[in-house]
């Protein structure tokens, strides 16, 4: 290939930069400040080394690109629009504006050529790192000698802010400790922030720091230096044993009047100075969204060569096809989003006779179960493997040199281990799954939400789910954690009762293609519900809520509901009013977001609008439970933080016994429900 003049370069360069100055201009909204400074690296980039199909962006072996600068985004939509993906000039000149496909920050189900939804700093440079994991692992997996289906780099530009997060520190301590030479993180270093120079709270050596990470580290002290841009991408290219991050030296709003200040950083730059800046560059200053032709043709070389090289990708993966069937099927299923045939057929089915069991030992049975029959299940924990019952697979596990093995060990990373799960999943070819405590979602709820906001598919296994586990204390007794992670749109949480409703959790988990799906289960033991006398856990836990067992001596007067370890309490309790001739209804209630969609006729079914006696049991957070009890009926939950103690005794102490439902049961029917916004203990 040879380089194109330079003027011509330094002119496709400026074209970026000032499309993005318009894009921001005309919306009166945005960052125009990262596009001025970054668009040489992102230009070098993308001409000289990014393998990509514009035509089809989802070419599995393409380069993968993360702008974790999100509110950079105009300079991602100038790029894409400019290297021939499904993004017009009009859809620039929409910037920002409601139902565009070029919103504030890149989101990944919206704009075609946008890798993962970024824009929280830190989430996209922990998103990369789960990407070069799944490339590494799909390396390892499936390239035989001469056949190589997975073969790419995955880049990213990244800011001072995304540098200055904790969860990149946690996300490139995992990756320089797996080695993963195939990512290349170029670094805008240009010393400012929103609310000023990066000097008032951000003065460490950062390269230093990448250095004790194990990263190859380089600097190119001028940002539009592009031959030394290029000189050190390929110095990466070279470097397999540590992934690598340069620090391209720029000035933010490179070429307008307010260039090196913070003011340049979020703001438009205002007419005048747009004006200003175009004459610097050169371009007519009354003219807007201008791509000059030559600039048009030359950039189209790049997508051209992806096209070629796709095309070449796909003769040899027919070739590989001819030799390696078995195989070539798990790869393009794990692609496709499809599961192997009979994928479910060796999953558990557990009995009274298997005795009381913890929810995170069912989890883990089935886990192991599924991990034999979906070979592209991959995943770990955040050093809890034990405690969250996680198959380890012994001393096989996904490590430098041994990238084969499905198990990953985070460490104690939850939150870039959620972000790394976001970044796996949008790669695709693996099925991804992580746990840990439920308490510590908290430090997950970002990498979370970006994950819900890009429709990915990926399983959070989060085990200790409440102050049933104990002597731990308050500190690690979750109260507010489920109550927070139903608010988030497009999550499936699911807390089963039992072992067979936890089993069902799992093929929810495995079959929910756009949402991902949360597992909240239990460190104490339960008892295993008896399938043959009471409701279906396959049918129930698929509808989200059920009628486990029905009232006894004809129309239920009183309906209990209930979730998790609650449900065996509230069974207990059911007995009991209904020896008082109370005819009671018991409703497990495992996952809102499910019974939520199903149709009116099945929710009358299960919680008729004439019988308004309910109480619901959860030793959570109360918070949302009020629709399902109605005016008529009550919540025992936990309005306060926990004890430490005994399981059971820190249970009974806040209400959780039989005793207490019984008791709250026969206030409601009495019309004198608690008062369960200030009563804290309800006994």
């Amino acid at each position: 290939m040879t380089k194109p003049n330079p003027s011509l370069a330094e002119l496709s360069v400026n074209t970026i930069r000032l499309l993005s100055v318009d894009m921001v201009q005309a919306a009166n909204s945005g960052h125009p400040g990262l596009p001025m400074g970054a668009a040489p690296m992102a230009y070098v980039l993308f001409s000289r080394f990014l393998r990509f199909n514009p035509q089809d962006p989802a070419w599995p072996n393409r380069d993968r690109f993360v702008l974790s600068a999100g509110h950079g985004s105009a300079l991602l939509y100038s790029l894409l629009h400019l290297y021939g993906y499904d993004l017009s000039l009009d859809d620039l000149k929409s910037f920002r504006q409601l139902h565009s496909k070029t919103p504030g920050h890149p989101e990944s189900n919206l704009t075609p050529g946008v890798e993962v939804t970024t824009g929280p700093l830190g989430q996209g440079f922990a998103n990369g790192v789960g990407m070069a994991m799944a490339e590494a692992h799909l390396s390892a997996v499936y390239n035989k000698p001469g056949h190589e289906l997975m073969d790419h780099f995955t880049y990213s530009i990244v800011s001072d802010g995304d540098l200055m997060e904790g969860i990149a520190s946690e996300a490139a301590s995992l990756a320089g400790h797996l080695k993963l030479g195939k990512l290349i993180y170029l670094y805008d270093d240009n010393d400012i922030s929103l609310d000023g120079p990066t000097s008032l709270a951000y003065t460490e050596d950062a390269l230093a720091r990448f250095d004790a990470y194990g990263w190859h580290t380089q600097r190119v002290m001028d940002g539009n230096d592009l031959d030394g841009i290029e000189a050190a991408i390929k110095a990466a290219q070279q470097e397999t044993e540590r992934p690598s991050i340069i620090s391209v030296k720029t000035i933010i709003g490179y070429g307008s009047p307010q260039e090196g200040t913070s003011k340049v950083h979020g703001s438009p730059l205002g007419p005048d100075n747009v004006k200003k800046a175009k004459e610097f560059f050169g371009f007519d200053p009354e003219a807007t969204f201008v791509v000059p032709e030559e600039v048009r043709t030359h950039l189209a070389e790049a997508g051209q060569r992806g096209a070629q090289l796709q095309a070449e990708w796909q003769q040899k993966s027919e070739a590989y096809q001819q030799e390696f069937g078995t195989e070539w099927e798990l790869f393009r299923a794990s692609f496709a989003g499809e599961l192997p045939a009979g994928w479910d057929a060796s999953l558990p089915v557990f009995t009274p006779a298997d005795g009381a069991m913890a929810t995170r030992q069912a989890s883990g049975k089935a886990l192991t179960a599924l991990k034999k029959s979906v070979p592209f299940l991959f995943g770990g924990s955040a050093d809890l493997a034990s405690s969250n019952e996680m198959p380890t697979g012994g001393d096989a596990s996904f490590q430098p040199g041994a990238y084969e093995h499905n198990n990953i060990w985070f460490g104690v990373r939850e939150h870039a281990m959620g972000a790394a799960m976001n970044g796996m999943a949008q790669h695709g070819g693996v099925r991804t799954y992580g746990g840990t405590f439920l308490t510590f979602s908290d430090y997950m709820r970002g990498a979370i939400r970006l994950t819900a906001l890009a429709e990915s598919a990926a399983t959070f296994v989060f085990t200790h789910d409440s102050i049933g586990l104990g002597e731990d204390g308050p500190t690690h007794q979750p109260v507010e954690q489920v109550a927070a992670l139903r608010t988030i749109p497009n999550i499936v949480v699911i807390r089963p009762a039992d072992a067979n409703e936890t089993v069902e959790a799992w093929r929810i988990a495995m079959t929910t293609p756009k949402s991902p799906v949360v597992l909240i289960l239990s460190r104490q033991k339960l008892p295993t519900l008896d399938q043959e006398k009471y409701g279906s856990a396959r049918e129930g836990v698929a509808k989200g809520g059920y009628i486990l067992s029905e009232a006894e001596g004809g129309k239920p007067q009183l309906i209990l509901l209930a979730t998790g370890s609650e449900v065996s309490l509230v069974m207990q309790a059911q007995e009991q009013l209904q020896q008082q001739g109370v005819p009671t209804r018991v409703v497990s209630l495992p996952s809102w977001e499910l019974f939520e969609k199903q149709d009116k006729a099945y929710q009358q079914q299960v919680l008729p609008s004439d019988v308004r006696k309910r109480v619901a049991v959860e030793a959570g957070s109360p918070i949302g439970w009020h629709k399902y009890v109605t005016d008529e009926g009550t919540v025992i939950a936990m309005n306060r933080f926990g004890e430490s103690g005994p399981g059971e005794e820190v249970m009974a102490y806040f209400g959780f016994t039989v005793e207490n439902v019984v008791k709250q049961a026969n206030w409601v029917l009495q019309g004198q429900p608690a008062d369960i916004e200030k009563k804290e203990v309800l006994s």
